[in-house]
């Protein structure tokens, strides 16, 4: 059975930014739940960071991608540099997943971490660019597939082709 990793705040768990959830009512991620195979994981919560905490922005929309590489930080809108708390959130989802042999997550939407196809643009207008968050960027580059909350049928698709032999020949 694959385990998945998922973002704890789409389970219901108070570890946003703002002190509140965005619970998922997917009835995939609920199946999922009862089954046990889901892995509730926040990397900015386990990265040191408290709940609530200042909104944090990728400095200029540039994705985690630029953050791994050290060409871009995590700011908050009061230019706090938050950056090395995100990359230890990154790096413990990674140790995560890879404790649970989780193949697939589905991560907020949006998120300076979790983003799976947007960020928001490090301006703190409300404005969304494409890329990805600090987390996703760290596991897609160990294998990992992302989807945000939105997409959860196409993580359903990647793990029946995961679970079926004949798709890996």
């Amino acid at each position: 059975m694959e385990r998945i990793l998922v973002s704890a705040c789409l389970m219901g768990r108070k570890v946003r930014y703002d002190g509140a959830a965005k619970t998922s009512g997917d009835a995939l991620l609920a199946a999922w739940w009862r089954e046990g195979r889901l892995v509730p994981f926040c990397p900015e919560v386990e990265g040191g960071l408290p709940v609530p905490r200042p909104a944090a922005e990728i400095e200029g929309g540039a994705g985690g991608e630029a953050v791994l590489s050290g060409a871009a930080r995590v700011l908050t809108a009061g230019g706090a540099d938050v950056t090395e708390a995100f990359l230890a959130g990154a790096r413990a989802a990674l140790a995560t997943a890879r404790a649970h042999g989780v193949r697939v997550a589905i991560l907020k939407e949006g998120s300076p971490s979790c983003g799976s196809l947007t960020v928001y643009d490090g301006a703190f207008g409300g404005r969304r660019v494409p890329g990805h968050g600090v987390t996703t960027a760290l596991l897609e580059l160990h294998g990992v597939a992302v989807f945000g909350e939105e997409r959860v049928a196409e993580a359903a698709a990647r793990l029946r082709a995961l679970d079926d032999p004949e798709s890996r020949s």
